[in-house]
């Protein structure tokens, strides 16, 4: 069984801090260099949650995309087109 990537969050681990676990994510050298990022879906969730990670995403003007239980992240303003 498959679990909505946007339902409620889990109980966040205790063992990593969501502020120092996004401070390393857009710290990134590709974060700071406007290219993209990579991180586990269930990451997000588990740590973060989905919605205090689409805060960041639209304080910072990101966007992302997930797939195959990825989320991408964009880290420019520029637009994302999907190709097909």
């Amino acid at each position: 069984m498959t679990r909505d990537i946007f339902a409620p969050p889990r109980p966040i681990s205790p063992a990593v801090d969501p502020d120092l676990w996004i401070t390393h994510l857009f710290s990134a050298r590709a974060a700071a260099e406007g290219g993209v990022v990579r991180r586990k879906a269930r990451d997000v969730e588990r740590v973060v949650g989905w919605e205090r990670f689409r805060q960041e995403l639209r304080r910072r003007g990101f966007r992302a995309v997930v797939n195959g239980g990825q989320v991408v992240v964009f880290c420019n303003a520029e637009p994302v087109r999907l190709l097909d």
